[in-house]
């Protein structure tokens, strides 16, 4: 039985500073516990295959997760833009863009409300809908980020690389922080409708402070 539909939640209206930051220097923001659709992979991704299968499991997942939502709840969602966190060995791979060498965990953000076993049973019924390679790899997880560096970058992706060195070697060392977790980044532009250079996008790493000894 469908249920009568509550207000939309939105997540750039309820966390603007994570999802509608302003443009400016690097800032310091507390990140709550915040849960996601994720899906695991590497390599290059402008090129990987495994890349491109990530995104065709993740939208269709996250769209079924928000209409089930709606239908079974009351509770509608408008989606969340595309995140991803990002690591290497070498953290510097990011400055230098060593993309083959990456690992990547592609990211949709999920209200509170959204369970591990609405997430099961919506897989299943994407599945049986069309069942796009990889879908099972398709998981809920939280991410508790805690104090992080962002910023909100506006250009290419691909030319990101002396803004992060800046954030790596400059900023944290001056503010006296290390690093504490995978590099994220938050999608706000749409790639197919907007121009490279006025690509908006959240860079943001998690931080803790420098122990004694360095």
């Amino acid at each position: 039985m469908e249920k009568a539909v509550t207000d939309k939640f939105d997540f750039k209206k309820s966390y603007p500073e994570l999802y509608a930051p302003k443009s400016g220097d690097f800032a310091l923001v507390e990140v709550p516990a915040l849960q996601y659709l994720a899906y695991d992979g590497h390599g290059d991704p402008n090129t990987s295959k495994e890349y491109q299968g990530a995104l065709e499991c993740l939208y269709p997942t996250a769209y079924a997760v928000k209409f089930a939502s709606k239908k079974d709840l009351g509770r509608d969602f408008t989606v969340g833009p595309l995140e991803g966190l990002w690591r290497a060995a070498d953290m510097d791979a990011f400055i230098r863009g060593d993309k083959d060498s990456w690992d990547w965990t592609m990211l949709v953000a999920q209200p509170p409300w959204i369970t591990p076993g609405l997430v099961s049973d919506t897989v299943a019924a994407v599945a049986r809908k069309k069942k796009p390679p990889g879908l099972d790899r398709v998981r809920l997880v939280t991410l508790e980020e805690g104090t992080s560096a962002q910023i909100l970058y506006i250009g290419a992706y691909d030319a990101e690389g002396p803004v992060l060195e800046r954030l790596h070697h400059q900023w944290m060392p001056a503010h006296a922080l290390t690093f504490n977790g995978d590099h994220h980044e938050i999608y706000l532009s749409d790639p197919r409708r907007t121009a490279v250079h006025k690509l908006r996008t959240v860079l943001r790493q998690p931080v803790r402070p420098l122990g004694p000894s360095a």
